[in-house]
């Protein structure tokens, strides 16, 4: 069974698995989504704003729930 990188994501994600979404990030072929993994890794590791680490893990979290509500539509009318 192949689990899509987005739900990867989403739990790596939740449970804090950074290490994990570091490796899908690169292994990833959605762009987009190893860009929005990358900016939540640096904030998270980085940034001394709370704001700014948790505006970037909303906009990777936002980013999921819409690429998996496209995914889920495509593969049911395949």
């Amino acid at each position: 069974m192949d689990i899509p990188d987005y739900d990867k994501a989403l739990y790596y994600t939740l449970w804090g698995h950074w290490d994990d979404l570091l490796v899908l990030m690169v292994r990833t072929n959605d762009d987009l989504l190893s860009k929005k993994i990358q900016h939540f890794l640096h904030a998270f590791h980085y940034s001394l704003d709370e704001r700014t680490i948790m505006e970037s893990h909303d906009n990777l979290l936002y980013y999921l729930d819409h690429a998996m509500k496209y995914e889920s539509t495509v593969t049911m009318k395949v």
